[in-house]
């Protein structure tokens, strides 16, 4: 008769109980995964799947029994660590959405927002297409592996039960919002420049030639060169949007 000990079954599940549960909160807040398109199941299979993957690499993991308080507390420090995670990956998203708003509202098109059901959010026209175009540019610049082995790196960087919360520390969460808007800005910096000069083309215009209406005639224009602008641009977004990217990860590696 085969008999199992609490040892050795706390011994079996710990290496891949904790990394599957820190996996599983990095795929409910990471973009792309977290939308509700891909199905719970499809997260949960990817999380256990990271896990098992990860097993060569990961440090010796404590053994902590599943009855105890600190169980939940270090259940805790991984939903924690992994939900960080893909919040820092998704303040780099919203870094660049915004820099699509700016240049949207500089070109008089934050007037046509619409309710997003994929994030259930509101939204503009021009934020949208920064948004997906970012989703594109991390799936084909293989930030998803990037992100994964920053994942996998912490373990080593925050490991299991020492200390759940001395992570917040050293990440300093709540001083990201910063770098959000600095890269926001750089990004939409170019457009905001030349829609400026366009403006103010268009205000010694008026000034000249009163019978030209500006309101009918800006308009056009002001979206013209913003679209134009955006097409010029759109090639020079990768290299702000993997740096941002890079230096979120280090943070965790």
């Amino acid at each position: 008769m085969i008999t199992l000990s609490e040892g050795q079954i706390l011994a079996w599940l710990t290496p891949l109980l904790w990394p599957f549960f820190r996996a599983l909160a990095l795929l409910a807040s990471l973009p792309v995964f977290s939308q509700r398109a891909v199905p719970m199941r499809l997260k949960i299979g990817f999380a256990l799947f990271i896990a098992l993957a990860a097993q060569p690499s990961l440090p010796p993991i404590p053994l902590i029994a599943l009855d105890s308080p600190q169980a939940v507390l270090v259940l805790v420090q991984q939903l924690l660590v992994g939900i960080t995670l893909g919040f820092a990956v998704r303040l780099v998203f919203a870094a660049v959405e915004l820099g699509g708003e700016l240049i949207g509202l500089q070109m008089g098109l934050n007037f046509a927002g619409f309710f997003d059901p994929a994030t259930a959010s509101q939204g503009t026209a021009s934020g949208r297409f920064f948004g997906t175009l970012v989703a594109f540019l991390f799936v084909l610049a293989n930030g998803h592996l990037a992100v994964i082995a920053a994942l996998v790196r912490s373990f080593e960087v925050f490991a299991v039960g020492d200390e759940p919360f001395a992570f917040l520390r050293r990440t300093l969460p709540q001083q990201w919002g910063a770098e959000l808007f600095t890269l926001g800005l750089w990004i939409a910096l170019p457009l905001l420049g030349m829609l400026l000069f366009v403006n103010l083309v268009l205000g010694v215009i008026s000034r000249v030639a009163p019978q030209i209406s500006v309101f009918s005639v800006g308009f056009p224009i002001t979206v013209t060169v913003g679209l134009i602008g955006m097409l010029l641009t759109l090639p020079l977004l990768e290299q702000p949007f993997a740096a941002a990217l890079q230096r979120v990860l280090e943070r965790f590696q």
